[in-house]
């Protein structure tokens, strides 16, 4: 059977629609907090990085839930909770400090769970054995290409429009995905007869934490750049890297030294961040920033199921979702907590945290892996 059938494309739109839907969200919810729902910067801060702790949340218990109930069932009630979650600053205006807290954790608890049953079960189901790891390769690149239209949907509506319309058009995505996913065949599975309501399966690869850290510190180095004023032009460039990402990988990388692609990912990353510090009119940051991220997200995804042994792959794909989303919002909150008056001091930092990820990558983390891989 080949890869790319009806349902395979289903469940790869699904997710870019989902992964549209949280992103939207990045450069506008803060706007509201600040402008309309009176949030202090600091305050702000605290309530995107909250999202990272919704993320952890339902993970010990996601093995049992798609155990216990149909998997395609579990993952739709998910994504319809984040759509619900979206809502809220449509219907009241100045909603307190603790429910906007409380509001983004339950949107990275419900963006998680979907999450998780997506690309640890769903994809799974809809391929061959032999096809997985390529499985898992493409329909994380629609997730990947929604970090850039995701924001550059949201700032086009609501300057066409306004930004609730950007709210109903993201819980449209989670709609519309959840409608996708019905459609999806997903054969019946009997449930085992003695399943822990608690486990690290598809959850957290325990033997892959280095890995996890350095992804979280990469991507919190790209966080902090969301938390800044960006511009439609930007995340329209950033699209063209990525573009860009996939043909080197097709025709650059697929013969070329293991360590090769992270390290010019992580050299593109920070040539971006220092033509963002010294040149931040110049048109090249935003391409080489999508071409860096893209190859370094890439590689660190096929890192993970290498490292993952057999029955882990789904384990191993979370922990990956895990360490990227959890490290992107945390970076976002920073930069919002701590850099809202000093934008030269968070491209500092910005740059600090990938510089510090290139050396742990190349001096110590790529031996790390070459001795532990199991694939």
């Amino acid at each position: 059977m080949r890869l790319w059938h009806r349902d395979f494309w289903l469940v790869a739109v699904a997710n870019l629609l989902l992964s549209t839907t949280v992103m939207m969200l990045i450069p506008m919810l803060p706007k509201w907090m600040l402008y309309t729902d009176g949030l202090t910067t600091e305050e702000t801060g605290v309530a995107m990085a909250a999202f990272a702790l919704g993320l952890f949340l339902p993970g010990a218990f996601c093995s049992y839930l798609i155990q216990r109930y149909r998997r395609n069932q579990v993952c739709v009630w998910a994504m319809l909770l984040l759509g619900l979650t979206v809502l809220p600053p449509l219907y009241v205006h100045h909603i307190s400090y603790s429910v906007v807290v409380a509001m983004r954790i339950a949107q990275g608890f419900a963006f998680s769970l979907a999450q998780m049953v997506l690309m640890s079960t769903l994809i799974i189901d809809t391929c061959e054995s032999n096809q997985r790891t390529e499985a898992n390769h493409s329909v994380t690149w629609f997730g990947r290409f929604a970090f850039s239209l995701g924001p550059l949907v949201a700032l086009f509506v609501n300057h066409m429009i306004g930004f609730q319309m950007v709210l109903l058009v993201a819980g449209g995505c989670c709609v519309v995905a959840a409608m996708l996913v019905l459609t999806v065949h997903i054969p019946f599975r009997t449930p085992d007869d003695n399943v822990s309501i608690i486990s690290f399966d598809r959850f957290l690869l325990t033997s892959g934490w280095p890995l996890m850290i350095t992804l979280m510190v990469i991507s919190s180095s790209i966080g902090l750049l969301l938390s800044l004023p960006l511009t439609m032009e930007f995340y329209a460039l950033l699209m063209v890297g990525f573009l860009l990402a996939l043909l080197a990988q097709r025709f650059v990388f697929p013969d070329a030294e293991l360590k090769s692609e992270v390290v010019t990912g992580l050299i593109l990353l920070i040539a971006a961040q220092l033509i963002m510090l010294f040149a931040p009119s110049s048109p090249l940051c935003s391409p080489l920033l999508g071409l860096g991220l893209g190859l370094v997200g890439a590689r660190f995804l096929l890192f993970f199921i290498k490292l993952s042994r057999h029955c882990q792959r789904g384990t191993a794909q979370s922990t990956y979702l895990l360490g990227w989303e959890s490290g992107l919002s945390l970076g976002v909150g920073v930069g919002y907590y701590a850099f809202s008056n000093s934008h030269v001091d968070l491209l500092h930092v910005s740059l600090s945290l990938s510089v510090t990820a290139f050396l742990v990558y190349v001096f110590v983390l790529h031996n790390w892996f070459v001795a532990h891989k199991n694939r």
